[in-house]
């Protein structure tokens, strides 16, 4: 099994370098050589067992790999959103793209996360840790020509490499308090090692999963291909800072004041970027909000003792991110447009993916009986052992989730103005068809999205906690009746709200001649928006979501916009002006002085050149003199020593 784990890192990093570097050559065997590299990917995944192996690195640290429990779940989760990844690509990428090139970096940022999940020391991790930084600056900044998404690709590098420097941090800490960098012996640590190594690691993983304050830069992240969001928001880098987190669970207890702040930490962060996701009315930014957000709850899990269903919920989320970020992006290759307004309708006009998107958004609403509504629950009854107050902040962010997901779904579904005109015609709107290749695995990651709600059952979770080593906490009933709850009212206030997105003008579009709120009840308001109306006046919501959700929502995100623009901004701001004032004191002091130390040592060796010339003459009988010359000197010298 240790040749397979070998193969199960090495084999996408060699692959995937050997297609960079082929360049075009390859473009039109690229796309379906990283499918069966994906595949084999993820039947290694699956086969590889729990080995371990070890090779010598530098400096006597060895670089170790394992598989276990967690890091079994997570290698094989990633296997498989990659495979999803590489198929999507094979149908979307047209042929005048850098096709071999994109596979390439795609594989490599692939191995490098499983050799983040496998590491057993810290040298290890840094490893596969650098290499997903800069893999991501050239995924994020894939089309290079738009200077927009190279710089997009540079502020999310520059900002998750300022957050590394933590991890080096800690490891240096580590070192002089162990002379090791095992990651499990990372507890075991005392004093000021401990607490440095602890800090080092929340701040490399909170800028890694785009915690607060590092958040800003997942929405950059969103120039990038659609199949690389994908890819990146749910099983690899964004991932890899929650993962660290419930890997160090056991550091974070031992160091007194981490697991609480942690906690907190995840707790703030779903709940503020879970504002933000409300508002957005482009797809691809609500979706990275909510990244932010759900990541979250599994911070908040690793800081409060539920390191079982931190694992679960991380799972259930890379399947059903990755599937409704692959529908935005086969609905933006389709009708070039990422705006909800503009994408009214969509669902209905191509169901292979409007279908799995409603799955998949029901499931992020936390719908009972769907993926992320069992799991949840299992990270907020760990909250609630440990925190009364926190556990309300998780509920808050869990209606939030309800909200943003239920208003893109109710929107993708409505029945737009186009749909009301029997003549409508993809062709002749400038749009084209999904092809087959595209929905497959968008329809696959359905299937996970929804069934992964086995995780509730209880010998699935029992086998679960065998597994990651630890008990799986289970919610009482009444705690999964009010999250279920808010969930269903989250997803009818939405319907409300989403309807008045819908009829919002577009560039390039036209306005519906028929708003979906208010007025006339004609054909253009759908049944969802049908339902979501009924339900919503039912329960009083109408005039209750202004009031509840859109007022609160708008007074919290322009707060955060402030905060953002005052003391982030500020602060980024403040250090480039510091930056460039001790830039010019260098310039006029250090590098002064420098240059005329070289300047000083030149002019002597061009001197000294100049005087070892002259005794170059060229005749025999000087070069006597001179040797007779300096005997005497030496001869002299000998009478004076003795």
């Amino acid at each position: 099994m240790t040749i397979a784990l070998w193969l199960l890192v090495g084999l996408p990093l060699v692959a995937g370098a050997l297609l960079v570097v082929a360049g075009h050559g390859v473009d039109r065997v690229a796309t379906w050589a990283g499918v069966a590299i994906g595949a084999a990917e993820l039947g290694l995944a699956v086969a590889v067992g729990k080995p371990a192996v070890t090779a010598p690195f530098l400096a006597g640290l060895p670089v170790g790999l394992a598989v276990d429990g967690l890091s079994a779940v997570m290698v094989v989760t990633v296997a498989a959103v990659l495979l999803a990844v590489l198929v999507y690509t094979a149908g979307e990428f047209g042929p005048d793209e850098a096709r071999s090139r994109f596979v390439g970096l795609v594989l490599i940022f692939a191995g490098a996360m499983q050799v983040t999940v496998t590491a057993t020391s810290l040298l290890g991790l840094l490893l596969g840790w650098e290499v997903m930084g800069a893999m991501s600056y050239a995924l994020i900044g894939f089309w290079w020509r738009d200077p927009q998404r190279v710089e997009s690709g540079r502020t999310a590098f520059l900002t998750t490499r300022a957050a590394d420097l933590g991890l080096y941090v800690a490891a240096g800490a580590a070192f002089a308090g162990l002379r090791t960098l095992d990651l499990d012996r990372l507890s075991t640590l005392h004093g000021w090692p401990l607490q440095v190594v602890t800090a080092g690691v929340v701040v490399a993983a909170a800028g890694k999963s785009a915690q607060l304050p590092f958040s800003f830069w997942l929405s950059r992240a969103m120039a990038g291909p659609s199949q690389v969001s994908a890819l990146l928001h749910s099983a690899t880098m964004v991932a890899a800072g929650a993962y660290l987190l419930l890997r160090l669970a056991p550091l974070l207890d031992a160091s007194g004041w981490a697991a609480p702040a942690v906690g907190w930490l995840g707790g703030f962060t779903a709940l503020a970027l879970g504002a933000v996701a409300v508002m957005q009315t482009d797809l691809k930014q609500l979706l990275a909000a909510s990244t932010c957000a759900q990541i979250g709850f599994i911070v908040m899990a690793a800081g409060t003792a539920g390191r079982a269903g931190g694992a679960e919920y991380l799972v259930a989320h890379a399947a059903t991110k990755s599937l409704l970020f692959l529908a935005a992006g086969a609905w933006l290759a389709a009708l070039g447009t990422k705006d909800l307004a503009a994408l009214q309708g969509a669902g209905r006009r191509w169901p292979s993916v409007g279908v799995p998107f409603a799955v998949g958004a029901l499931a992020l609403a936390g719908i009972p009986s769907l993926s992320l509504w069992v799991t949840k629950d299992a990270v907020l009854g760990s909250v609630l052992e440990e925190s009364a107050a926190l556990y309300v902040v998780g509920l808050a962010a869990a209606a939030l989730s309800a909200v943003y997901a239920g208003k893109a779904l109710v929107v993708v579904l409505a029945r737009s103005d186009q749909d009301a005109s029997a003549g409508w015609d993809a062709e002749q709107q400038g749009t084209r068809r999904v092809p087959a290749l595209v929905s497959a695995p968008i329809i696959a990651l359905a299937l996970p999205a929804a069934g992964l709600a086995a995780f509730g059952l209880p010998a699935v979770a029992d086998r679960m906690a065998r597994l990651l080593g630890a008990p799986v906490v289970r919610p009482d009933p009444w705690e999964a009746a009010v999250s279920a709850a808010l969930a269903v009212a989250g997803v009818a206030a939405a319907a409300v709200w989403a309807r008045r997105i819908a009829a919002v003008p577009v560039e390039g579009r036209r306005a519906p001649e028929v708003p979906l709120t208010g007025g006339s009840r004609s054909r253009a308001a759908a049944a969802p928006g049908r339902v979501g109306g009924w339900l919503s006046r039912w329960l009083g919501l109408e005039p209750a979501a202004h009031r509840l959700v859109v007022r609160p929502t708008m007074v919290l995100a322009s707060a955060l916009a402030a905060a953002d623009d005052r003391v982030v901004d500020g602060a980024v701001r403040g250090a480039a002006r510091a930056t460039e004032s001790a830039a010019r004191l260098a310039d006029r002091r250090l590098e002064w002085t420098v240059d005329a130390a070289v300047r000083a040592v030149v002019r002597g060796a061009r001197r000294l050149g100049v005087l070892a010339r002259r005794p170059q003459t060229g005749q025999l009988y000087q070069y006597y003199a001179q040797a007779v010359a300096v005997l005497a000197v030496l001869a002299i010298l000998v009478l004076l020593v003795r």
